[in-house]
């Protein structure tokens, strides 16, 4: 079953969730095939930018309700194992060493709201609406959390976790959820303006970077800590393309990684 749409152009990747009729809602073969092409995806060291987004109305309203009659039956380990493959999606999409902008349109409910979570960028139209909806069935976003908690905040997490209340764009670009927040209309050049950001960037660097933050976010500033951010400057430094970089900055021409490109 295929419910995705992969489109390449360059340096640059979108995947599209691919189920316009049921709002994009996840089941296990959107799953499945979600971790197959982050995984095919981020070992492509052609790539700069990947940029997930949603076809039809919305971008993701959760959990397909069919598959959610399914789970209704469903026994202690298989649940245990449903709920496996999802965390081990979200870790995948999250890792991936190519930076991942999220285009959040329509609705974004539920896990929708826990794979837009584990975007780098998240660039969000003004009429979309969120919503961590799982209370409110009786249930708690416990794959999701570890990763919407970091892009939300515990403040807002304690809040709209327990209330299961639906929050704006503009709500979300102001609890630092969503980086850029505009119109409708101008969702896809906003886009397009942060993959340009991107691929004008080291190739190298922009892997390096993306980890470097998922790394040291969080952790307690010991010296074991200062030594290896210590000897990951000084490793970039040493390769081709930081030595790259800097000459070119210094002889004020484009890097090596820029030169096929026109001004």
């Amino acid at each position: 079953m295929n419910t995705l749409q992969i489109e390449r152009e360059g340096h640059v990747a979108r995947v599209w969730l691919n189920r316009p009729d049921v709002r994009n809602a996840f089941n296990e073969h959107v799953i499945a095939e979600l971790g197959t092409a982050f995984t095919t995806l981020g070992a492509d060291l052609q790539l700069r930018a990947i940029v997930l987004g949603g076809r039809g109305k919305a971008f993701c309203a959760g959990a397909d309700l069919g598959w959610m009659r399914e789970m209704a039956g469903y026994t202690w380990e298989r649940n245990r194992s449903d709920a496996q493959a999802l965390a081990d999606m979200l870790w995948i999409v999250y890792r991936s060493p190519v930076p991942v902008i999220g285009r959040i349109h329509g609705d974004c409910y539920a896990g929708g709201v826990g794979l837009a979570a584990v975007c780098d960028v998240l660039v969000a139209a003004e009429g979309v609406n969120f919503c961590l909806s799982e209370a409110k069935l009786g249930l708690l976003p416990g794959t999701i959390s570890p990763y919407v908690i970091r892009a939300m905040g515990e403040q807002a997490s304690r809040r709209y976790f327990v209330t299961a209340e639906r929050f704006s764009a503009t709500q979300a670009g102001a609890m630092g959820f969503v980086h850029e927040v505009c119109a409708d209309d101008a969702l896809d050049a906003k886009v397009g303006e942060i993959v340009a950001a991107l691929v004008a960037n080291g190739p190298m660097a922009l892997r390096a970077c993306k980890t470097l933050v998922q790394d040291v976010a969080g952790q307690p500033i010991t010296a074991a800590l200062r030594d290896e951010t210590a000897r990951r400057i000084a490793d970039i430094r040493a390769s081709d393309e930081g030595r790259e970089g800097v000459q070119s900055f210094l002889n004020k021409r484009k890097p090596a990684w820029l030169a096929d490109r026109t001004p």
